[in-house]
């Protein structure tokens, strides 16, 4: 038999093992060389390489297309179904991932464009598709090789899939280190939280919690698609902070500030006109004690000074409901503790700042009954504004809206007409006295 002979019978019977059994072949493909996997994809027949080829582990696969003439990464990505091709093309460095989309027809290059493509506050969105991930039955002297060869990349994660690509959790560095050679991976792992790739950033932080390292992100099947690293959530948290920020005073968490001055109107507009109707609702309350602010003109030049201080104290409140909220530290269990701990503490800051205005507006206008008027309506106040920053989030969560969503807006019409109210019923009441 001639050497030719030999070389098309071992081609011949490694197709056919590459055909009937696509999974081992990943396997050994993986323990070959770069060059000799180059090879073997540009011999075979598109749609069997593509078979073998989406059954690699992430890194494996990336490094074929990326190192793979245009024209055979090309190929190779038409024949992937479109949910491995575009899992693969995400690992690329964009130039060549461009560059193989530009090959496709043009079809085929907008399906994978979209597939690769999630919104910026989705899982997806902040993944980076360039995990670390290991088959079950590979061996730990096998992936502590192989991680070596990364000395230029970093990463805080390794996790292991099934022949499928399926998560089936994460196994720790120095568990790898410390395991004997022959141990596989699957004999270490442990399991992990993951989110779907469309999941909101919301979903990620609550997640996250479960966790100290990375959070892996999977396709609806359960594949492994990315990791969400350590910074990427504390960028998230940040971003989602600060959207709230812009949220609780009625502006569009979508706005930056170099926006167009035409987007901050339209998004801005419609909850002034909603402020401006709470506005004319405590100026209703004002109103209903016309008489007695003519009667007694002190109390015009008092009302912003309770009205200011139980806003301040609201807002205190709703802050620090609302940073429980976006990290978690709070769930429905704890709501009625925290509204709770919120109204204590706006009662002992009312008592204190009322001891103290009180007083200056005692040696102000000589009057006691209008020192103990002010006094009163600051507890009361302070109390009910402790009450609304913390209550306030927590309705409009349990009414299934964002609870940042101009949260600001109604805690002030809330602290106005309390205060208002307070204040001016009393001293009505009280009249006699001032």
């Amino acid at each position: 038999m001639t050497s030719e002979t030999v070389d098309v019978v071992a081609s011949e019977l490694r197709g056919e093992f590459m055909r009937l059994y696509p999974e081992e072949a990943a396997a050994e493909l993986e323990g070959a060389s770069l060059k000799e996997i180059l090879g073997v994809m540009a011999e075979e027949p598109a749609e069997r390489a593509a078979s073998v080829l989406s059954r690699m582990e992430g890194d494996y696969s990336a490094r074929v297309l990326q190192d793979a003439p245009p024209e055979i990464s090309a190929r190779l990505a038409e024949a992937l179904d479109p949910q491995d091709a575009a899992r693969i093309l995400a690992r690329l460095d964009p130039p060549k991932s461009q560059e193989v989309l530009d090959r496709l027809n043009h079809t085929r290059a907008r399906e994978l464009r979209e597939l690769m493509t999630y919104p910026p506050d989705s899982a997806g969105g902040i993944m980076d598709p360039k995990s670390i991930s290991f088959r079950s039955g590979t061996s730990a002297q096998e992936a502590l090789r192989y991680l070596q060869t990364l000395r230029d990349r970093a990463f805080e994660d390794v996790f292991v899939i099934d022949s499928d690509g399926l998560l089936l959790g994460r196994v720790a560095l120095e568990s790898l280190v410390a395991a004997s050679p022959q141990s596989r991976v699957s004999d270490l792992v442990r399991t992990s939280p993951s989110v779907q790739a469309t999941s909101s950033t919301e979903e990620v932080l609550e997640v996250s919690q479960q966790t100290n390292g990375g959070l892996p992100v999977v396709d609806h099947g359960g594949r492994l698609l990315g990791v969400i690293t350590q910074g990427a959530m504390t960028s998230a948290t940040e971003r989602e902070a600060s959207a709230d920020m812009q949220m609780m005073v009625g502006a569009s968490k979508e706005e930056r500030a170099l926006s167009h001055p035409m987007f901050a109107v339209r998004k801005r507009l419609p909850w002034l006109y909603v402020n401006l109707l709470t506005a004319f609702a405590a100026a209703t309350v004002v109103g209903l004690f016309e008489g007695t602010i003519a009667r007694i003109t002190a109390l015009a030049v008092l009302m912003p000074v309770v009205a200011g201080q139980s806003g301040n104290s609201g807002s205190q409140a709703l802050a620090v409901t609302m940073r429980g909220i976006v990290l978690r530290e709070i769930r429905p269990a704890h709501w009625r503790r925290l509204v709770m701990k919120e109204v204590a503490v706006g009662l002992l800051d009312g008592i204190a700042i009322a001891l103290v205005t009180s007083a200056g507006v005692f040696l102000w206008s000589g009057s006691l009954g209008l020192a103990i008027v002010i006094g009163v309506a600051m507890v009361i106040a302070m109390m009910f504004a402790g009450l609304a920053g913390a209550s306030i989030p927590i309705i409009l969560r349990k009414l299934g809206q964002d609870p940042a969503q101009s949260s600001s807006i109604f805690l002030t019409t809330v602290t106005d007409i309390v205060g208002f109210l307070s204040f001016l019923g009393l001293a009505t009441l009280l009249a006699q006295t001032i």
